[in-house]
Formats: C-alpha cells, structure tokens, sequence
C-alpha cells in the first residue's frame, strides 16, 4: 500500500508535465540566427532602433565620415560589422545589402559601455560625433 501513496503523486505529476508547454525567450533584436546569416531584426522588418536614427540607412563610407575610421572591420556571411568606440561606449553597426548588388547600409545597430554594461544608443553616438 506504501508504494500507491508514491507512485500516484508521480503518476499526477507526470500528467501535468504534458500539459505545460515552453515558449522560448524573447531573442535581442538583431541578433543572427546562425553563422553568417542575416540578424532578424532589420529595416525591412521594423522601425528603427529608437536613438540609432543618425546611422539607420547609412553606408560605409558616411559612418566613417560621421565617426572617423572604425576600430574593427569584420566580415560576416553576407554582412559586415564596424565597431567605432571612445572611452565612454562602444557602438556596433551592422551593414547589409537590402537587394542583390546594393550597396550595404546599417540595417542594426549595438551599444554598449567599455565595460560591456548598456548605454543609451543616442547618447553613445552622440558621443562618437563629438571625436
């Protein structure tokens, strides 16, 4: 009889296992869905990146005229990555061709302190501007 008072709980238990369902988490907006694929979010598919208005669009050359020369260049599948910082922020924008043969634009754009903890996006490029 002692063994009914135990298995019927994990009988219970068992069955209500079933009906639970997962959802996974919410994903950081552009971030890629594998090596060298496109971020999910992009200008295509969303509004700008509140504060990131100044760099949303544009392509290689203007960032380099708005911030200078970036501190990395990094190719990625069919995008590329430039990377401008200061000692107060580190600013990632992320360039993609929107048609086939277009010239690449930042469709995504990161910011984030030298530390690595969050920053205003606004004020990190505003920051870059002031060089």
């Amino acid at each position: 009889m002692t063994a009914h008072r135990f298995i019927a709980p994990l009988f219970a238990a068992a069955l209500l296992s079933a009906c639970v369902t997962t959802t996974p988490g919410p994903t950081r907006p552009g971030a890629a869905t594998g090596p060298g694929q496109r971020p999910a979010a992009n200008a295509h598919t969303q509004r700008p990146v509140a504060g990131a208005e100044a760099v949303m669009g544009r392509d290689q050359p203007a960032l380099i005229r708005l911030f200078g020369q970036p501190r990395l260049t990094v190719r990625e599948g069919a995008g590329q990555k430039l990377q401008f910082t200061n000692d107060r922020c580190v600013l990632d924008a992320y360039l993609y061709a929107r048609t086939a043969g277009a010239t690449p634009v930042v469709t995504h754009v990161d910011a984030r302190a030298p530390d690595g903890s969050d920053v205003d996006r606004a004020a990190c490029i505003a920051a870059l501007q002031r060089r």
